[in-house]
C-alpha cells in the first residue's frame, strides 16, 4: 500500500466557539492526518486563552497576513464573523493554502467571483462548512434517492424553526446586511436547505416571502420560498428565528417512500426515517435500513472529506459550483422575496443588484444611510 502522506499543517483564523467547539474536536478526531501550528485571533487574551487549550505549540498571530507569511499552512480553517470570510479566504489562496470556512463563505455572488478567481489563481481550494451533508444518514438518503430506489421525488419540506432572542443579537456584527449577509436565511436555514439541494439536485424557479416580524434587526426574522427543481419536484423552505419550538426537518416524498429526517443541530442513523407507499413490499422496504456505521453529521466528518479529497488530488466536497449553488439559492430566495416575483436559477448574473449584495438595494429593505 502506498504510504499515507504527511500530515497537513494547520492554521485556525478565530478563536471563538465554533472554533474551539467544533474545529478543535475535528482535528482531533484527524490527529494522524493534520497538525495545528497557528492560530489568530485579534483579541490577544482570547488567543492566549486558545493557545493553552489547543494540543501542541500553537504559535500565536493576530493579523492573517502576518501568519500566513510566517508559516505557510497546508490548510486554514476560518472561523471568523461572515463579513470577513472572503478577504480572509482569498488571502490564505493566495498563499496557496486549501480553506475550509464557516459558512456562509461569503456574502454574495460578487464576493464568491473573486474567491473562484483566487482558486483558479493559486491552484487551491477553499470549501464552505455545511456538515450536514457528511453524516452516514445523509450520504445513505441521497444514494437511494439518486438510484431511483425510493422512486422519483416529488414533494419536499424544508423546515428551519429555531429561536433566537434579542440578546442573540446585541451581537454588533449580527443582524445586518454588512456584516451577516442577512437574517435565517443566510445564517440558519442554510444548513437546511443546502442539504435539500445535496439530496435532490439543481432547483429552477423559486417564489418567496420575507418578513421583520418581531427583531430590531436589518434583514428579515422569518422567510418562506416555493421551489420547483429541475426534477419537477416542488419544495416548501422555511427559515425562522422566531420559533420556541425548535426543530430542522427535511422531508422528501418520493413515488415508493418517504424520507424523513427530524433533529436540531446535527443528526445520526437513527434521525431518518423511511415510510413505504402502500404498494411496496416488505423485503423492498427492508433494504433501506440505514448503513452499518453510524457517522454523525459533524465538522469531523467534512475535514476527513476534504482530506480524502486532498490525497486523491481531487476538488474536495463543499468547494467551487457546490458552494456557489447554495449561495445562488439564498440571493435568488431574496430577490424573489423582495421583488415579488419568480426567479429562474442562473439569471442573477454580475450588473444584478442581488449579485452585489442579498438586500439587492431594495430600498424596504437595504441598509439605511447612517451620517
Amino acid at each position: 500500500m502506498a504510504p499515507r502522506p504527511v500530515r497537513r499543517r494547520v492554521a485556525v483564523v478565530g478563536t471563538g466557539a465554533i472554533v474551539t467547539g467544533s474545529h478543535l474536536p475535528a482535528l482531533a478526531a484527524h490527529a494522524d492526518r493534520v497538525e495545528l501550528v497557528a492560530a489568530v485571533d485579534v483579541d490577544p487574551a482570547r488567543l492566549d486563552a486558545f493557545r493553552a487549550q489547543a494540543p501542541g505549540n500553537v504559535a500565536g498571530h493576530t493579523s492573517t497576513g502576518a501568519m500566513l507569511d510566517a508559516v505557510r499552512p497546508d490548510l486554514v480553517l476560518v472561523g471568523t464573523p461572515p463579513s470577513l470570510h472572503r478577504e480572509q479566504t482569498v488571502a490564505a489562496l493566495e498563499a496557496g493554502a486549501w480553506v475550509l470556512c464557516e459558512k456562509p463563505l461569503c456574502l454574495s455572488l460578487a464576493e464568491y467571483d473573486d474567491i473562484a478567481a483566487a482558486e483558479q489563481a493559486s491552484g487551491a481550494y477553499a470549501s464552505v462548512i455545511f456538515q450536514h451533508r457528511y453524516g452516514s444518514g445523509a450520504a445513505h438518503a441521497r444514494a437511494l434517492i439518486a438510484s431511483g430506489e425510493l422512486g422519483a421525488p416529488l414533494v419536499a419540506h424544508c423546515q428551519t424553526t429555531w429561536h433566537r432572542d434579542a440578546a442573540y443579537y446585541a451581537v454588533p456584527w449580527r443582524g445586518r446586511w454588512t456584516t451577516e449577509g442577512g437574517g435565517p436565511t443566510m445564517g440558519h436555514g442554510i444548513h437546511q436547505y443546502d442539504l435539500l439541494l445535496h439530496l435532490l439536485g439543481p432547483w429552477a424557479e423559486i417564489r418567496a416571502m420575507a418578513a421583520r416580524l418581531v427583531h430590531d434587526t436589518e434583514g428579515e426574522d422569518v422567510s418562506t420560498a416555493l421551489v420547483r427543481f429541475e426534477s419537477g419536484a416542488l419544495a416548501t423552505v422555511v427559515n425562522s428565528v422566531l420559533s420556541p419550538h425548535e426543530r430542522s426537518r427535511i422531508r422528501v416524498d418520493c413515488a415508493d417512500a418517504t424520507v424523513e429526517l427530524t433533529h436540531l443541530y446535527g443528526h445520526r442513523n437513527d434521525d431518518w426515517t423511511y415510510t413505504p407507499a402502500r404498494h411496496v413490499e416488505p423485503e423492498g422496504a427492508a433494504a433501506w435500513s440505514a448503513p452499518g456505521a453510524d457517522v454523525p453529521s459533524s465538522h469531523a466528518a467534512q475535514l476527513g472529506a476534504v482530506l480524502d479529497a486532498w490525497d486523491a488530488g481531487v476538488r474536495p466536497p463543499g468547494s467551487g459550483p457546490e458552494a456557489r449553488a447554495t449561495l445562488e439559492f439564498a440571493a435568488a430566495l431574496y430577490k424573489a422575496a423582495f421583488t415579488g416575483r419568480p426567479v429562474r436559477a442562473g439569471e442573477i448574473t454580475p450588473g444584478d443588484p442581488f449579485h452585489s449584495a442579498m438586500h439587492g438595494d431594495h430600498p424596504d429593505w437595504a441598509p439605511a444611510e447612517r451620517a
